[in-house]
């Protein structure tokens, strides 16, 4: 089954707690939480997403998908735990070493939330192999982290199939998340490459009923 997780980074200003609601009631599966700090990636968004995601658990029901592109992980864990969300995803990049990439691991498990692991256009997709047994769900960017609107990058598309095939053969249970320049034209080939959860902002905050582009990318 295919969930959608609406990335909330481009919800116009004045309109959140509107958007936020309408796509509850659009049924879609997770509100995901760009979170970025202006040194991992250009682009800070880091008290707005903080604000953003403690006025969700105010006002929602809905799970939320913790995003962290930042370069302080151990701070933006406990930033961010407080607020209950479903999962917590950190990039492999970084991480110093992979002890260090177990101690989050390990660390988002005693807090019971669930694990994400990362991963950027450029980075190896076999370099993440070691931890798969360990978490919940690997994230496929599919654009450079930190700019929303951008568009996809289609070699992307085999390295969903390369972790599909992974999984499947060694038997593991994981999530296999994408993010960035999807919509209706490019979802059905991430799907059919083994992505289950798709990440989508800019083509479901821009049409004018949610539930429709939802509904679509679902299926």
């Amino acid at each position: 089954m295919v969930e959608v997780s609406t990335s909330i980074l481009n919800v116009k200003p004045g309109k959140e707690a509107e958007t936020f609601l309408k796509l509850e009631k659009s049924k879609t599966d997770y509100l995901h939480i760009d979170v970025m700090d202006g040194k991992f990636v250009e682009k800070d968004t880091y008290k707005k997403m903080l604000e953003y995601s403690s006025y969700i658990k105010r006002i929602s029901n809905l799970p939320q998908d913790v995003h962290l592109m930042v370069e302080n992980i151990d701070e933006a864990i406990d930033d961010f735990i407080s607020i209950e969300p479903n999962i917590i995803t950190f990039h492999l990049e970084a991480c110093k070493n992979e002890e260090e990439v177990f101690k989050y691991i390990k660390y988002l498990k005693e807090n019971n939330c669930k694990v994400g692991i990362a991963v950027k256009p450029n980075t190896k997709i076999e370099d993440i192999y070691e931890f798969l047994p360990y978490i919940h769900m690997c994230l496929i960017m599919t654009v450079e982290p930190g700019k929303g609107g951008q568009t996809l990058l289609t070699d992307m598309i085999d390295k969903v199939k390369i972790l599909k095939n992974y999984i499947e053969k060694n038997h593991i249970e994981l999530d296999i998340e994408v993010d960035g320049g999807i919509n209706l034209k490019t979802a059905p080939e991430l799907k059919n490459a083994g992505a289950n959860i798709l990440v989508s902002g800019t083509a479901i905050l821009m049409a004018n009923d949610y539930k429709v582009i939802i509904d679509e990318l679902k299926k």
